[in-house]
């Protein structure tokens, strides 16, 4: 049986995945996508898509400002802005406490040299959030952050990846991974199909990430979230930026289409080997809670769907980006812990660069593989 032979082979088809396979076949690379489901099957099909650098750990901010830039020139670089509207991400805060640590985290901020986070006073929040019903002390807020629509970004990248060469095999599930010479070999287990062999892989399989560092012998200690949305019916126009709560689980936004999407965290239920995830109704009500503790106009309106995407989480909640630790040739791209949407572009020029050029000036140092190895 014939090997196919590429220069690179991606695991996993969701956002990352094929923002990798786009920047590698742009720089000239014969590369093929391997996914086991459909191409945004699970996480960047399940996610919120807020664009996002407030409230962003320290330890992954320098990429997601970088990143924030490439959002804001989404169109050129897929052809599409994918929805994108940057009309900022609030952080609210209704109690002494919470406001307390806004501030200190924007005077942090402004000590370190990043000006991209501010405190609004509550009558600006009122501007900006008319509808806000609760009495709010104040908030943090990056200007420029905004979301975007989730299933135009997985076809615009799909798009662009394709139209640059790259190769999208979907129902391709990696089994089996083994070193052959210089090479990789990727086999499905499925009787007929070929293994895929490429000198280099990178691994980019979300919440089986592990599983696949795990066949080449980096083993990354991995949770596995199933972050739970709901959505609501459509309304009149009511709301620009997002808005998040300090102290509580709340992500609360409106689309384009006038549904409010509402999310911020809370878990439910998951399982890797059925590769499934299951809403619980009882702790989604939190989330609800939240928003009409915030937003009382709401509070009769009508949930029409709700779902939870799986995804990986690290130890420390920031994503793994890097070269193996003991596997030459093989890269990791996961681990975004709830997060990731914003660091699309990035990564997928990261990763590239790690390839190409065997190095990068993007700001992954604190981000590398070895920090997490299990030896």
């Amino acid at each position: 049986m014939n090997a196919t032979v590429f220069d690179v082979a991606v695991i996993g088809g969701g956002l990352h995945g094929l923002s990798i396979a786009l920047n590698l076949s742009r720089a000239g690379m014969r590369v093929v996508v391997l996914e086991r489901a459909w191409v945004g099957r699970h996480a960047s099909g399940a996610t919120a898509a807020g664009v996002r650098t407030l409230n962003r750990d320290l330890g992954e901010l320098d990429l997601a400002l970088e990143s924030m830039d490439m959002w804001h020139n989404m169109a050129a670089i897929v052809g599409d802005d994918c929805g994108f509207n940057a009309h900022g991400q609030i952080c609210v805060a209704d109690d002494i406490s919470n406001f307390g640590k806004l501030q200190d985290r924007v005077s942090m901020l402004r000590a370190l040299g990043y000006t991209h986070e501010e405190i609004i006073d509550p009558r600006e929040l009122r501007q900006l959030v008319p509808m806000m019903s609760a009495q709010c002390l104040g908030a943090s807020i990056a200007r420029n952050n905004g979301a975007a629509d989730p299933h135009r970004t997985i076809a615009a990248f799909r798009r662009s990846a394709q139209a640059a060469g790259a190769v999208i095999r979907e129902g391709f599930g990696v089994q089996r991974i083994e070193r052959h010479g210089q090479d990789w070999s990727l086999e499905t287990g499925i009787v007929g199909v070929p293994p895929v062999v490429a000198p280099i892989v990178v691994n980019a399989a979300g919440a089986w990430s592990g599983r696949i560092a795990a066949m080449v012998g980096d083993i990354i200690p991995l949770k596995t979230r199933a972050s739970m949305m709901m959505v609501t019916e459509r309304l009149a126009p009511m709301l620009k930026p997002v808005v998040s709560h300090m102290g509580r689980s709340l992500s609360f936004k409106q689309s384009d289409q006038g549904t409010l999407v509402i999310g911020g965290g809370l878990q439910g239920l998951s399982n890797l080997d059925l590769e499934t995830s299951t809403v619980r109704l009882g702790t989604l009500a939190k989330g609800a809670r939240a928003a009409t503790d915030l937003f009382s106009c709401v509070s009769d309106i009508r949930i029409v769907r709700t779902w939870a995407g799986l995804e990986a989480q690290t130890d420390d909640k920031l994503p793994v980006i890097g070269a193996a630790i003991n596997a030459s040739g093989v890269f990791h791209a996961f681990g975004y812990s709830g997060h990731g949407f914003e660091l699309v572009p990035v990564v997928g020029a990261a990763i590239t660069d790690l390839i190409v050029h065997g190095s990068t000036r993007r700001a992954i140092s604190n981000l590398t593989p070895g920090r997490l190895i299990v030896s």
